[in-house]
């Protein structure tokens, strides 16, 4: 792919993250990528780095091929607005990791040609291991290849239907927090049967890795690696359907459809 000049609007930690994902995997040079925020204080330490940065939005994406939008919600309009005297729909490439904001609602801000991807990775991003998903209404499969090369760096991506966007919010951005509780319980429960609280958690937590690596790298199903150890009379079942008499597969379920209906309420129009 040929190097871009990308530039990430509002960097925080999603942003930066993915900054660094980028000049680490070697696709990128630091020089390539503009950051912005309001202030640069929170920016010298990449800039030293020899990223550019900048508070001017509008003047940032002036040179920028791919451009990513990475604000909060309700920062969102007014960005657009501000940018769209300098953007270029014939050449500029455009993405956005903001939660609830859907590719025709930037373009009836911007220009209704404009390519727009919207993407949704997690938290995971900052160590390189975020599920991401991406979809469009309008990108060319060019453009998508561009994105995808840009998320595999920081993580495993999947292209979906951008009805779904919302739903992939909840199960993989917000989903880092329902599998880090899980942990958390497990560990208090190794707590309650002898373990110190930091041996406990490093304990679950790699018991957790060991589980999904499991259905990752041998394309198996949770049931199948549960029916491994689960034997008669034995001590997993009688964990697991406890766990089950108290909700515990209907409250992760219902977690998810009450993130899922949130996160498409985030953003509106006005």
């Amino acid at each position: 792919m040929k190097a871009n000049n990308i530039t990430i609007i509002g960097s925080g930690n999603m942003g930066l993250s993915l900054a660094k994902g980028l000049v680490k995997s070697g696709l990128y040079t630091a020089d390539a990528i503009t950051l912005t925020r309001r202030s640069l204080g929170g920016l010298k330490e990449f800039a030293a780095q020899g990223f550019q940065t900048s508070i001017d939005n509008a003047e940032a994406v002036k040179n920028a091929d791919i451009i990513v939008l990475a604000v909060l919600p309700q920062q969102v309009n007014k960005v657009l607005d501000e940018i769209k005297s300098s953007i270029n729909p014939k050449t500029q490439l455009f993405t956005s990791v903001v939660s609830g904001v859907t590719c025709k609602n930037i373009k009836e801000k911007l220009y209704d040609d404009l390519e727009v991807v919207r993407v949704m990775p997690n938290t995971a991003i900052a160590i390189q291991q975020s599920m991401t998903c991406f979809a469009t209404d309008n990108a060319s499969a060019e453009s998508l290849e561009k994105v995808k090369q840009i998320f595999d760096t920081v993580g495993i991506t999947i292209q979906i239907q951008e009805e779904l966007m919302t739903s992939a919010t909840a199960l993989c951005a917000c989903g880092i927090a329902f599998f880090l509780r899980s942990i958390r319980a497990a560990s208090q429960g190794g707590v309650e049967v002898g373990f110190h609280a930091h041996d406990a958690l490093k304990m679950a937590a790699q018991t957790a890795k060991g589980a999904a690596d499991l259905l990752l790298q041998l394309a198996s199903h949770p049931e199948h690696e549960i029916d491994k150890v689960t034997s008669p009379k034995g001590c997993t079942i009688a964990g697991l359907n406890e766990m089950e008499h108290n909700g515990f597969s209907s409250a992760m379920i219902k977690g998810i459809k009450t993130s899922a209906k949130i996160a498409g309420e985030l953003y509106t129009k006005e």
